[in-house]
Parts: C-alpha cells; structure tokens; sequence
C-alpha cells in the first residue's frame, strides 16, 4: 500500500464533513461547551496568508486547519489542527512549527488556541509535543497536544460509536498494512464500509467518509473500484445498479434527513467535482479522475 495514498485533499474534506464529530473524538470535554447552532468557521485562507508557501520549495506533506468556534457563553475560540501525514519526520521541525502556528495566530486574533499534532506517519519512535527555546537564563517551552494514530488500538477503535473513529482505522490500517495486494486491500476496504454502516451519522458525514475509506489507498488496478462497488452492492443486497454514492444518499434519506432530493444531490454534485478538481490539482490523470468520480472527459477538462 506503500506510495498509493493521496492524502492532503481527503483529510481537509473529511475535517469539514465531520466537524462535529471530529471535534467530539478529540475534544470530549469541549462539546458542552460549543454552541454548535451557530456555524463553524473554517479559516483555511486566512491561515495560508499566515504560512505563504515558499516559491519553488516542493511543499513538505501535511495539512493544516484552522476551525473558529463559538463557546455557549459568546466568546470565541480556535482550534488549530496539524496533520503529519508525511512518511517519516521529514526535517523533524514540527514542533518549531506548532509553535510558529500558535505565535502567529495569537499576534492576529489574540483568543484562545488549541493545537493539535494528528501523527499518521509509520515511524514509532516519531512523536514531537514540545518545542523548547532557550538561551542564557531565557526558556521558552510550548507544548501542544499529540494524537499518534500508530499507538490506537484496533479493537477499540471497532467499538468506538463516534464515526471518526472508522476514519483513523482507515489510517491505522494503511499504516498495518502497506505491503498488501489489491485483492487484500478490497478486504479491508470493504470492512472499513462495514464499521461505517454500523454507525448512525448524516449524509454529509457518511459520503464524506465513503470518499476517505475509498480513495485514501488507491488500488493499484483503476478496475478494482468497480469491483469494490459491486462488493458492496452484494453486501447491500442492491440489485437495482445504484452506484454506492446514489445509495448511501437514498439511505441518509430513509434514516430521516429532510433536505430535498434536488439540494441534496446538487451538493453531492459539487462534492464530487470539488474531489476531482483536487486530484487535477495533485497531477492525477484525466482517465484516473473519470473512473474514480464518475464524471466524463468534458466535465474533467471544463474544472
């Protein structure tokens, strides 16, 4: 599985799509704390303008986002979430670079920060949460929170309710299992959409996660996609050649959400040329982006 994945675009998407429960899985203590009626902001433009990326620097593989939320009593607050999702430590700066990211944003916003590190590298002994400064009698020491996705363990994972925990089983599964077959990582795909089915979430939340399980190890073979749909079809028991994103649309539906058919499947539209426009994005090939998303060749040329 090693050198198949396509991370950055996943993992900024699956943030959004299951914010509440993302910040439920890392942030327990917070939920009572969140007004969750008022939208949460994702400032991932006026981050960038915080971190311009350096002309001509091939860019170091990870994702930050930056999440604005509202507390119950009014007051503002920011989560500051960092991906590692390179292979090994890179240049081990990391945590030199939390603490460049929490300087910047508290010189602009002057709130209340969180931070935290989401390690999805293999390497066991790779895990940063301080960054010390010192120099003649001066100490400067910041230490941020650290989630290492190698350290889970499976089973609990499996009898965790919250959805994103099918997310970092996903990871944790890419990471167990790097050297398998495209006959092997079906299997897992394929449990994976199980763990999914067993937990109850939204449409948004239960296609964003689809997306993640799928699409974050590629098959080596473009034509085992359609072999894994018809897997799940099997499992479904469809017989009616819905594709999978179509059912767990008509499923969301079923389970009780309101939104209307033509909103909700312009969404899934958008959704799904937003997907395709990041693999264009990355250098994916035309006929790889056709397959994968399902749109045709005009559609992949006018993004």
């Amino acid at each position: 599985m090693a050198g198949r994945r396509i991370d950055d675009p996943l993992w900024k998407s699956i943030i959004e799509e299951t914010s509440v429960h993302f910040l439920a899985y890392f942030y327990p203590d917070a939920m009572k704390l969140i007004d969750f009626d008022r939208e949460i902001i994702y400032l991932d433009k006026e981050f960038s303008q915080l971190f311009p990326s350096e002309e001509g620097k091939q860019a170091t593989r990870y994702v930050d986002k930056l999440l604005k939320v509202f507390l119950r009593n009014g007051s503002e607050q920011y989560f500051l979430i960092h991906i590692e999702i390179q292979s090994n430590k890179g240049k081990g700066d990391l945590a030199k670079r939390m603490f460049q990211y929490f300087y910047r944003i508290l010189d602009k916003y002057d709130v209340p920060i969180t931070a935290l590190a989401i390690l999805a590298d293999p390497q066991a002994a790779y895990r940063p949460t301080v960054y010390v400064h010192e120099f003649l009698g001066t100490r400067l020491s910041y230490r941020f929170n650290h989630y290492k996705i190698l350290d889970q363990q499976e089973n609990s994972l499996r009898a965790d309710p919250n959805p994103f925990a099918v997310v970092i089983l996903t990871v944790l599964s890419a990471i167990k299992h790097r050297h398998v077959d495209d006959e092997e990582l079906k299997s897992i795909k394929l449990d994976l959409y199980e763990e999914m089915m067993q937990r109850k979430m939204d449409r948004n939340c239960r296609r964003g996660i689809y997306d993640f399980l799928t699409h974050y190890v590629r098959f080596q073979n473009k034509g085992m996609y359609g072999s894994f749909e018809k897997a799940i079809a099997k499992k479904s028991g469809r017989s009616n050649g819905m594709g999978t994103r179509e059912y767990l649309l008509e499923q969301a539906k079923n389970e009780g959400r309101e939104e209307g058919r033509e909103e909700a499947q312009r969404m899934l539209e958008n959704k799904i040329r937003d997907f395709a426009l990041s693999l264009k994005k990355l250098g994916y090939p035309q006929l790889e982006i056709t397959k994968v998303t399902g749109l045709s060749k005009e559609e992949v040329d006018a993004l």
